[in-house]
């Protein structure tokens, strides 16, 4: 008798048996009397959080984070590990930088650590199935998916908001706002990646309210680093171009460039509003509070688990999941006065 056996039972997840199990919050009363009763009256004995499940093999699930200075990961990683953990494998971790081939690391990892499949945290949008042929598990895109690449939606899986549509929305609430003048600040807006998606949402909902694209108003910075932001911010103000807000690319990026904004003596939000996405923890701690539009990270991170140990035990299969962010207001934006 398996945590399989109780699930199939139950008709619910190996991973929701689980975590009734570890005792998570995160499982309606309804669902968590069931499976208790089933472990029950099927006189189930759980061995050490069903780790038995995999004992006779490898146990090791690589994580590979691209951005090893992204604190957004750190939750991300922490509920991976956590999920990983509970469903009886072992967490392998590596963090490579934003230049280095994700898809090259993890195949050297699978061959290192006889991997049984593999999370991606953040990675290029424009893989082909050439440049995967190294690697030969199963593999999840946690906070993005393939959008520019030709795979097939079945050779893979990925956790992901609608990029293009969260920018898209950002946008939308500053206009709401009054702001019509309103600065981007990304990485880059060619590289097959979130910074191309989220400056296309930029441009769609200014155009959507006939707000005419003003090249000078878009700041890219190479990358996602906190000083090239600052940088670059600073280099936007001193061209005395005319802007009320600015939409960062992230919650570091927008953190940056309200540093830079104090520096030049500028107020925020009273002479420049400054939204982002991500909404990290860390961002509801400046001063002012930064308004974000929160990714639901953990959510991300157990569905990412979930589905890539699902394919690994032969009960799930490859799918794609979109998830939505929601407005966490802080103090950075206000209207523009009438």
């Amino acid at each position: 008798m398996t945590i399989k056996d109780i699930a199939a039972h139950c008709g619910v997840s190996t991973s929701t048996v689980s975590r009734v199990i570890n005792d998570h919050p995160d499982v309606s009363p309804v669902v968590r009397e069931m499976v208790n009763k089933a472990i029950e009256e099927l006189h189930f004995i759980p061995n050490n959080s069903a780790r038995t499940l995999v004992s006779s093999r490898s146990t090791a699930i690589g994580v590979v984070s691209r951005g090893v200075n992204n604190p957004f990961f750190s939750s991300v990683i922490r509920v991976l590990g956590r999920e990983i953990n509970d469903l009886g494998y072992t967490m392998v971790l590596q963090q490579i930088s934003t230049q280095a081939d994700e898809i090259r690391a993890a195949a050297a990892l699978e061959r290192e650590k006889k991997l049984l499949g593999v999370i991606f945290l953040g990675g290029r949008f424009n893989y082909t199935k050439e440049e995967l042929e190294p690697l030969t598990v199963p593999f999840v895109c946690c906070t993005y998916t393939n959008t520019f690449g030709d795979l097939a939606e079945d050779e893979y899986s990925s956790v992901s908001i609608r990029d293009e549509d969260e920018a898209a929305k950002a946008v939308r609430y500053l206009i709401h706002m009054g702001h019509r003048r309103i600065a981007m600040i990304l990485d880059d807006p060619a590289d097959f990646s979130i910074g191309q998606l989220r400056f296309q949402g930029y441009k769609k909902a200014l155009a959507e309210a006939g707000i005419g694209y003003d090249p000078a108003l878009a700041v890219f910075t190479g990358d996602y680093a906190m000083d090239a932001a600052y940088d670059y911010t600073l280099r936007l103000i001193d061209s005395g171009a005319d802007f009320t807000a600015i939409l960062a690319i992230s919650d570091t990026v927008a953190i940056a460039a309200i540093k830079a904004l104090t520096d030049r003596g500028l107020r925020v939000p009273e002479d420049c509003s400054v939204i982002a996405i991500d909404g990290m923890e860390l961002s509801a701690y400046t001063v002012p509070t930064l308004t974000t539009l929160r990714q639901p990270a953990e959510e991300m991170a157990r569905q990412s688990a979930d589905m890539l140990i699902g394919i690994i035990e032969g009960t799930g299969s490859h799918r794609h999941v979109l998830m939505e962010t929601t407005l966490r207001e802080g103090e950075s934006v206000t209207a523009v006065p009438a």
